[in-house]
């Protein structure tokens, strides 16, 4: 019985995701006060040198963008040379240098090498920590996978939730350096509790260059690199609207009615703190999505991996399209309620459910054993490439005299549409894509146990 308890449960699991729990409260807690601090708290000399909206917007998703294209890096050191457990303990450290300098410098060179090196940190560790989790199971208990990645998931916006309500209340009291200096000892406290896994850890050694290499190149690793490559281009389109929530969807909470009243409370959001439904969301969502919705629509329509993606794309259209008809509200001089955005923030969420979730077990199981962390770093450059793309948008839309090509709900309505003439192009692409199952069995584990010290 001691040893069916052990199967289904890897004694790793617990550290995996309380690492998790601590870094996302860590990241999320830093990104939430991001645009607010750079509109309205950066100095230069002592003195006052705000950004503006389009200025800050642009830096927040530069920043997204190198934090999502480093993973891929990231998951070649790992997979090459030192292996999954110790790129995540280096690269943390690096992360906490950069929470550490954010802390302390409130200038423009602190932000770009705060942002820097946690880019780097955070992005080299991502594909790793997905990829590690899915290292802790075999055949046997792989019915669990999806399972096990919702509690991952459910513990990244459970740290994404606290600290989404309570870093910008941190900003709005003691500052910037408090602000971002909580985050950084969370991120510290996330490097330990990983440390303290390393002796129960399923962990799959580096290959090696040779190796690395001839999987990387095999029939099987370009079929798989080419395929996923292709879905991740589409899918990037819904990160370019996603991971606005933290940049054009903060700024026009700014000028809308942030009061909400429960009936035996009253009290007025700070702009910031909006971002937390989405979390606060997610939890709900995750058992509701697993445990009821969709066993009822299989039973009339079966949710494949990729048929739930494509949903949760034109999901993510709608939501757009709610926040545009919020901003032409604001264009013509009202103050919309923050209800507005809250509905958007569902439809979006239940799109993030299907598309993010799915994305991360397909990925792992479309992807030969020596590449898992590889192909979680395409995932990643999948988001990279959306944040990049919304950067481009807002210095596209820029005119020499400041003013901007697309105002107000225009900009919405163009995302929208984006998305919604992606997800049907996806529809043509996900009907000739042919499902693989990867799965680490118990022949290609250590056995013992390898534990990477």
């Amino acid at each position: 019985m001691a040893e069916e308890v052990k199967l289904k449960y890897p004694k790793g699991i617990p550290y995996i995701i309380g690492n998790e729990l601590s870094e996302r409260f860590s990241y999320y807690g830093m990104r939430a006060i991001l645009v607010v601090f750079m509109t309205q708290y950066l100095m230069s000399h002592g003195k006052p040198d705000p950004m503006s909206e389009n200025e800050a917007t642009t830096w927040y998703h530069l920043f997204s963008m190198v934090n999502y294209f480093t993973p891929i890096i990231g998951a070649v050191v790992a997979d090459v040379l030192w292996g999954k457990y110790k790129t995540i303990i280096l690269l943390s450290i690096v992360y906490v240098l950069g929470h550490l300098a954010l802390a302390i410098d409130e200038s423009r060179i602190g932000l770009t090498i705060g942002l820097t090196l946690i880019a780097v940190g955070a992005g080299g560790i991502k594909p790793c920590v997905s990829a590690h989790v899915g290292d802790q199971f075999e055949e046997k208990n792989k019915s669990l996978l999806e399972k096990i990645f919702g509690y991952f998931y459910f513990s990244i916006n459970l740290g994404a939730a606290v600290s989404t309500l309570l870093i910008p209340v941190l900003l709005e009291d003691y500052g910037p350096h408090v602000a971002f200096g909580v985050p950084g000892f969370l991120m510290f406290l996330a490097t330990i509790v990983f440390w303290r896994g390393r002796k129960v850890f399923i962990a799959i050694p580096p290959v090696g260059w040779q190796a690395y290499k001839k999987d990387v190149f095999s029939p099987a690793g370009k079929k798989a690199i080419f395929n996923l490559s292709i879905m991740y281009i589409f899918i990037s389109i819904f990160w370019s609207l996603f991971d606005q929530t933290g940049s054009s969807w903060v700024l026009q909470s700014e000028k809308m009615d942030r009061m909400v009243d429960l009936g035996f409370v009253k009290f007025e959001l700070l702009a910031s703190q909006i971002q937390a439904i989405n979390p606060l969301l997610i939890m709900l969502f995750i058992p509701l999505f697993t445990y009821f919705l969709y066993p009822q629509i299989n039973k009339f329509f079966r949710m494949t991996a990729l048929r739930k993606i494509t949903i949760g794309m034109l999901l993510a259209g709608f939501s757009f399209v709610i926040v545009a008809v919020a901003e032409t509200s604001i264009l013509a001089g009202g103050k919309p309620s923050i209800i507005w955005q809250f509905w958007a923030y569902v439809i979006l969420t239940a799109a993030e459910v299907m598309v993010s979730i799915t994305g991360l077990e397909f990925s792992y199981t479309q992807s030969p054993n020596s590449m898992k962390s590889f192909i979680m770093g395409l995932w990643f450059l999948g988001v990279s490439l959306g944040n990049g793309i919304t950067a481009l948008v807002n210095a596209i839309i820029l005119n020499p005299d400041g003013t901007l090509k697309l105002t107000g709900s225009e900009y919405f309505w163009f995302f929208a549409i984006l998305m919604f003439a992606t997800a049907v192009a996806f529809v043509f692409l996900a009907m000739r894509y042919k499902v693989e199952s990867y799965i680490q069995t118990r022949d290609s584990l250590p056995d013992p146990l390898l534990v990477e010290n």
